[in-house]
């Protein structure tokens, strides 16, 4: 499936375009278009700013204008925080996203377009786009960077199609222990522990012990931490017949 075209209108700050690059390769996407940027382009800035993120895109397209930017794309999305007098459909990230989606999967293109740091978009710039794509932000403090904008809108692409599950245990070079390796860690432990004299009251033993092997079973621990227990105790009992 194709990605949205990230397209920047005259954005004035070669760290944010660097930035904004490295957001699209953080996150899988592979176009970035600029439109008149102030500063030119290449940018040395840029450059530094991104990375190395220039080389896992697509080579940058400049533009004169927004309409040129646009021409090859069916739908085009409007950034912006500010409320506008137009009749047009806003919607959150997520939603925007999930619109792009069903266009892509029947072979439409779509483009997101971002205004400059200064001011954003200007009304003529989103009179051409189909839609208007707003975060929910503070609306005491609306103000959101550029790079920060391209952010959000490739990480909720990205979101959207990543098959991360939501929580993992990851278990490095350790498998789970086997329950035979926990049983045997426990009655090593109450021997040790019947040893050097820790069962006070005979009558409280089992209870102990069940509390103690609820301890360790109550999570499933790795093969590494097993070994780790059992070289704690090694040491424990090292300790005490040499003092």
């Amino acid at each position: 499936m194709t990605c949205p075209t990230i397209i920047l209108v005259q954005p004035q700050m070669g760290e944010n375009i660097g930035a904004a690059a490295r957001a699209i390769a953080n996150f899988g996407l592979k176009d970035l278009h600029l439109v008149a940027p102030r500063d030119g382009w290449p940018s040395k800035i840029a450059e530094a700013n991104a990375v190395g993120a220039f080389d896992k895109i697509n080579p940058v397209a400049v533009f004169e204008n927004v309409a040129d930017a646009i021409k090859d794309y069916q739908v085009v999305y409007a950034t912006t925080a500010r409320s506008r007098d137009m009749r047009k459909t806003v919607m959150t990230p997520e939603a925007a996203i999930q619109d792009m989606h069903t266009r892509h999967a029947t072979g439409q293109k779509t483009a997101i377009l971002f205004g400059g740091e200064r001011a954003g978009l200007t009304n003529e710039d989103i009179s051409l786009a189909q839609h208007i794509i707003s975060v929910p932000v503070n609306p005491e403090f609306a103000s959101l960077n550029l790079a920060q904008s391209v952010l959000l809108l490739c990480y909720e692409w990205k979101k959207q199609t990543d098959q991360t599950p939501a929580e993992f245990l990851p278990e490095g070079d350790s498998s789970d222990a086997t329950q035979g390796e926990i049983i045997e860690l426990v009655e090593r432990l109450e021997q040790e522990l019947e040893t050097h004299h820790y069962f006070r009251e005979v009558n409280m033993r089992p209870t102990m012990m069940r509390n103690i092997r609820n301890i360790f079973t109550r999570r499933n621990m790795s093969k590494q931490e097993i070994r780790t227990f059992h070289g704690i105790i090694s040491a424990l009992i090292g300790n005490k017949k040499s003092g």
